[in-house]
């Protein structure tokens, strides 16, 4: 390669297939997975920061990072007993309880996670797979294994009061003149349509349970992003008060779940779906939760919500990674320690008693409370 060349070569000091790996496939196996790496890298380079402005990740960046994900490849392989470049989220989630039984640096733990991260990013925005958030980190203080942040019991009943209010509105009927018309502005906005067009259901759609249901099914059943997302209808049980969530739809896919709610969020999910059958977006789906632009919520638009609802609620989110995770990893703390590891192992749906471990921590409010004794 001379020297023109070298400088548009977009993948020059990146090892696109090391030698290790080139000695584990066979000719047709080493040109797709080329391929596959050229693609992916190619991505990271040009857009994969943040994709909406084609704003990529420094090359010194893409080039430490490829190798982690190479080895993650391998990883894989050595799982299935042959080459794939079908990667799924069980295999992340694998990967990461993997290194976290490896003797090695959370520092490196925590840079291959990272890659793993990446290489998902590129497959959900040119793949169109599932967005993948995992479930744990490696913290570089205390070398240990740890969940992320996570709403205290205090901040948890905030939340589902402040679902209450998010988007709400006065009553039509208590509104007149000026105030009904700027009300009417406000609707035709959120609901992009003309303002001569805004009707009575529109008042009674703006304070809907649309909310209040997802944000109510989320702290008892501690959803993930992605089971928000291939959530249906048929899950609930309004009658015995809980989800039932068929394992071909379960986030990990391994068996029939069945989740606990509390009453208030069965009678919140009850008015949402009365509501829900008398609106049009919804006439062809069993999606509970559609955003205004028709789509399934994932891990950004749930994001927003909560950060939303914190503002409402006057939670802090500085200094915090606050994702739909918080309210998770909420649910798991607390009841693990109201009802124990077996009891969080079921609500949280984890296949694994090690998984739900992490949950197995003394909550920030019950260390202060020791520390008032302790004078």
């Amino acid at each position: 390669m001379n020297d023109a060349d070298r400088a548009t070569d977009p993948f020059d000091d990146i090892n696109l297939v090391p030698n290790t790996t080139e000695d584990l496939l066979n000719e047709r196996q080493y040109l797709d997975y080329r391929s596959e790496r050229e693609h992916c890298l190619e991505w990271l380079l040009t857009f994969g920061k943040e994709p909406e402005r084609a704003d990529g990740y420094a090359k010194t960046t893409v080039s430490n990072r490829a190798s982690r994900m190479d080895q993650f490849y391998r990883w894989v392989w050595e799982q299935e007993d042959g080459y794939t470049t079908n990667l799924t989220h069980d295999h992340a989630d694998g990967y990461l309880r993997h290194l976290a039984g490896e003797e090695s640096s959370n520092a490196h733990k925590n840079a291959c996670r990272k890659a793993v991260m990446m290489l998902y990013k590129w497959r959900h925005h040119r793949r169109g797979a599932d967005e993948w958030e995992p479930e744990i980190t490696f913290s570089q203080k205390n070398q240990s294994t740890t969940p992320r942040d996570y709403l205290t019991r205090q901040e948890r009943t905030m939340i589902r009061d402040a679902s209450l209010e998010y988007g709400s509105i006065p009553s039509r009927d208590n509104t007149y003149g000026d105030e009904r018309d700027k009300w009417n502005a406000y609707l035709a906005q959120r609901f992009q349509k003309p303002k001569d067009e805004v009707t009575p259901e529109d008042w009674a759609r703006a304070n809907s349970w649309k909310i209040p249901s997802l944000v109510g099914a989320s702290l008892d059943a501690g959803l993930r992003p992605i089971e928000v997302e291939r959530a249906r209808t048929t899950w609930v049980d309004a009658e015995n008060g809980v989800l039932r969530i068929p394992k071909e739809q379960s986030s990990k896919n391994s068996e029939n779940w069945v989740v606990g709610l509390q009453d208030q969020t069965v009678e919140m999910m009850g008015r949402w779906l009365d509501q829900r059958a008398t609106i049009d977006k919804y006439d062809d789906t069993d999606a509970p939760w559609l955003t205004r632009q028709r789509n399934p919520y994932q891990s950004g638009s749930l994001r927003k919500i909560l950060h939303r609802l914190s503002e409402i609620a006057g939670i802090s989110t500085e200094n915090r990674q606050l994702s739909w995770y918080a309210i998770r990893h909420s649910t798991g703390t607390y009841m693990t320690r109201e009802e124990g590891l077996a009891a969080a192992q079921t609500q949280l749906r984890h296949r694994s008693p090690e998984t739900t471990m992490k949950y197995d921590q003394v909550p920030v409010e019950d260390r202060k409370n020791a520390l008032d004794r302790m004078g």
